[in-house]
């Protein structure tokens, strides 16, 4: 498939932003997400938990940020986590900071050890179902280096329901490994999402660009227990909610915001 015109403009853009070109007329003020003191803002998701249930104060706030915590827990139970921001947005540019603790459940799968994630693009909460394990949405995936695995880079693209165009075919793995380096689980990390809507996406680690695909839709495998009318494969993603994953490894978010762009149609003559 040859890349269309939208993204080709849509690059265009990026790459006159990215040189110091600034365009008033699709760009607007940074929004934080997140105050700093409460969760009033999110919506929390839990599996085999209702939408709401915030099971044994999961997603909490420490100290001004967002905690993924697990000390209210027994045994993890595949009780896979996302935190929503309550409103959906379309073509934007997020920032947030992330890092790992030392916090681990053992009963929780291998590959979440040091392993979260920001969802993007997702189905409203609401429609989540009570047994479903994943959001159908895009991931921003973040890893770090373990003890036996020190080449991990972070900032990949999972994709929980979805499928997505990658150097111009869609591509049938799950996970598409980022250019990025390797953390530690401590290291504070900067992560950067930019969102054209349902042409173009690109993933930041610390200011550098370490992957870029197009076309995010519906389709794909991965998810389980969703309702089968949201699961609409071939529906290309151009909006949906945004979300703090939690999947058995203690994490940490601040400094999340997020500035608002245009629709695609709009840049169409640049």
């Amino acid at each position: 498939m040859k890349p269309s015109i939208h993204i080709i403009c849509i690059s265009l853009i990026f790459l006159l932003d990215s040189c110091g070109w600034k365009k008033n007329n699709y760009e607007q003020d940074w929004i934080s997400l997140f105050n700093g003191k409460d969760l009033n803002d999110w919506i929390v998701k839990i599996h085999h938990h209702e939408v709401g249930d915030n099971y044994a104060n999961t997603f909490r706030v420490n100290n001004g940020v967002i905690q993924v915590n697990y000390d209210g827990y027994k045994t993890f139970n595949d009780r896979f986590g996302h935190l929503f921001y309550k409103e959906p947005f379309s073509s934007y540019q997020l920032k947030f900071k992330y890092r790992f603790t030392n916090q681990w459940m053992d009963d929780a799968p291998g590959f979440a050890y040091r392993n979260s994630g920001v969802m993007f693009h997702s189905q409203d909460p609401k429609s989540i179902l009570k047994e479903q394990d994943w959001p159908i949405s895009v991931e921003f995936q973040m890893l770090a280096a373990t003890e036996n695995e020190k080449d991990r880079p972070t900032g990949n693209m999972c994709s929980p329901g979805t499928e997505v165009f990658y150097k111009n075919e869609m591509d049938p793995r799950h996970c598409i490994q980022s250019s990025s380096p390797t953390f530690n689980y401590d290291d504070w990390v900067n992560g950067e999402l930019i969102v054209y809507g349902d042409s173009l996406v690109i993933h930041k680690i610390n200011g550098e660009k370490v992957l870029e695909y197009n076309h995010p839709q519906i389709g794909g495998g991965v998810v389980n227990g969703f309702d089968p009318a949201i699961k609409v494969d071939g529906k290309l993603l151009s909006d949906g909610y945004i979300a703090l994953q939690a999947e058995g490894q203690g994490v940490e978010f601040k400094d999340i915001k997020i500035k608002k762009m245009s629709e695609i149609s709009e840049h169409t003559s640049f």
